[in-house]
């Protein structure tokens, strides 16, 4: 009997809240809370969606490119 394959999926959620961000910036909570209001201000200034105290996780990445 051939056993099915279960590809092993990592859930990645859509949005990071503060703490997410804090833990992956090293920062402490606050800085977190004033970097996502910053980042959802520029996301909304373009006519994007945002979720107070969230930021999506894909415009995060792509804030971090150096």
């Amino acid at each position: 009997m051939i056993a099915a394959e279960s590809p092993v999926v990592q859930e990645q959620r859509y949005m990071m809240n503060a703490r997410e961000v804090a833990a992956a910036l090293d920062v402490k909570m606050g800085l977190a809370y004033k970097l996502i209001r910053q980042w959802n201000a520029e996301l909304k200034d373009q006519g994007k969606l945002t979720i107070q105290g969230k930021i999506n996780r894909k415009y995060f990445e792509k804030k971090l490119e150096v």
